[in-house]
């Protein structure tokens, strides 16, 4: 079976060639690498385009970058990936043989910082999705390509999109959570302070559980980011 990577990109210029080059084994392996652009003013898409199979542009937002690489993908499994982590060892081979049982899944996830409440964040975020069954995005959620059209792909909203189509996967089974972490990059943390990235997170969660717009918080996360 071959998998299609797909990463979505805006102004990723200082981490995406580390990223792809990691990826290089996956190609070789017969696996398809697809990058989608949601309007970088960096050289996010020059520095692309040596390193993957597909590098196309689309409107902006993860969910429709990432509709459209699917779109493009011919692989049985679609892998989700952010353009700042890292897959483990033999990332592909854990998930054909993990997608024998199950329809979706992702890794546990592990940040790349040193304090010690990143490794207590990344350990909650393990701990809830496999109580809930949800996945988060920074978690490489992959899926067999047949029950990802089936749902219809990502939702079309501007935030919280990995929780939404988890909930729409989930209705055919609980995902496949594989303990091998991907290394997620802790910047988003660090730039902004461990303790109140977290209670905004918490907080845009809570309020999209009880009902809250995503186009709304989109907005209201953008307007709390530290510029």
């Amino acid at each position: 079976m071959r998998i299609s990577i797909i990463i979505p990109v805006l102004n990723e210029a200082s981490f995406i060639v580390q990223t792809l080059s990691g990826l290089q084994r996956q190609r070789q392996a017969g696996h398809e690498l697809i990058v989608v652009d949601g309007g970088s003013r960096d050289a996010t898409l020059l520095l692309a385009r040596p390193f993957a199979d597909h590098v196309i542009t689309s409107p902006r937002g993860r969910s429709r970058q990432m509709n459209a690489g699917a779109k493009l993908a011919r692989g049985e499994i679609l892998l989700f990936l952010h353009s700042d982590t890292i897959l483990p060892k033999g990332a592909d081979q854990l998930i054909l043989r993990g997608l024998e049982r199950k329809r979706w899944g992702r890794f546990d996830v592990r940040l790349s910082g040193r304090h010690l409440l990143f490794r207590i964040i990344a350990w909650l975020m393990n701990w809830r999705s496999r109580i809930t069954g949800i996945a988060t995005g920074d978690q490489a959620i992959f899926v067999q390509r047949e029950l990802f059209e089936t749902v219809a792909g990502f939702p079309n909203i501007d935030l919280m999109e990995d929780i939404t189509l988890s909930k729409l996967l989930r209705k055919y089974g609980r995902p496949l959570c594989l303990p091998q972490c991907v290394v997620t990059s802790s910047r988003r943390w660090e730039k902004n302070g461990i303790l109140r990235t977290v209670l905004l997170m918490w907080s845009l969660r809570l309020a999209y559980f009880f009902g809250a717009d995503p186009r709304h918080l989109a907005r209201l996360y953008e307007t709390k980011k530290p510029s």
